[in-house]
């Protein structure tokens, strides 16, 4: 550039032509907004489909249960929810629970299938473990206590749960403290979770017959007791 160009670029007086674009037109810019809001939406439902699946389905690996003579504590349910409900409702009309069948069945499906404990089995030990929730014994239907955890003797009633969610959790937990070294997906509120880990260490329990005289003693016959009820469910 030459000192009169220099002079001249600089001169206010000096026309100069600027080439300029043409800006987006309103009708352009509303129609852009709308697209990027409609990706935005569809990539938050795309999100929230994930969180909710990620919800219910376990972070790791659980062997598909296939048969109703596979006694493994870890595994898929066979029965439904429907079944479930139907069995007790034969039995016991009037389960004493604090929440209906059905709400307290879908809190063990829930539970159990994200910690990958078999519900309809650990359901069916509930049905043991209260009467078909008539109780009776040591524990009363206000503790939301499904297994009879903390229960030791005549004179000790056990844990308390405030909740009838948080006692299902409880009880799948400690199923969970046998049969696994994984530790719970939801923090812990099985009040005796820690002594059966610290007891088993590495080793585990893998069938429901095992907890016999574990669980329950001497209980010679505990865990048949619990696959009876639960293919008596698979008939309903």
């Amino acid at each position: 550039m030459t000192g009169g160009e220099a002079r001249r670029a600089h001169d206010p007086n000096t026309t100069t032509k600027v080439r300029t674009e043409r800006g987006a037109q309103p009708e352009e810019k509303k129609d852009f907004r709308i697209r990027i809001d409609a990706l935005i939406k569809e990539a938050e439902a795309a999100n929230a489909v994930t969180v909710e699946k990620a919800k219910t389905q376990p972070l790791f690996s659980v062997p598909q249960t296939l048969s109703e003579y596979d006694t493994a504590i870890i595994g898929t349910p066979l029965a439904s929810q429907e079944q479930c409900v139907d069995y007790l409702l034969s039995v016991n009309p009037y389960p004493e629970i604090s929440v209906t069948p059905r709400e307290l069945v879908a809190y063990y499906y829930e539970e159990g299938e994200r910690e990958g404990i078999r519900p309809d089995v650990a359901f069916a030990q509930a049905l043991k473990e209260t009467g078909f929730f008539r109780y009776g014994g040591t524990v009363t239907p206000d503790q939301n206590n499904y297994c009879g955890l903390g229960t030791t003797s005549a004179e000790v009633k056990g844990a308390y749960f405030a909740t009838s969610q948080i006692g299902v959790r409880a009880h799948i937990q400690h199923l969970l403290a046998y049969a696994s070294t994984r530790e719970p997906i939801t923090p812990v509120v099985d009040p005796r979770y820690s002594l059966v880990r610290g007891v088993y260490g590495t080793n585990t329990l893998g069938n429901w017959q095992d907890l016999n005289g574990r669980w329950a003693v001497p209980g010679d016959s505990y865990g048949q007791s619990i696959l009876s009820m639960f293919r008596a469910i698979l008939r309903k």
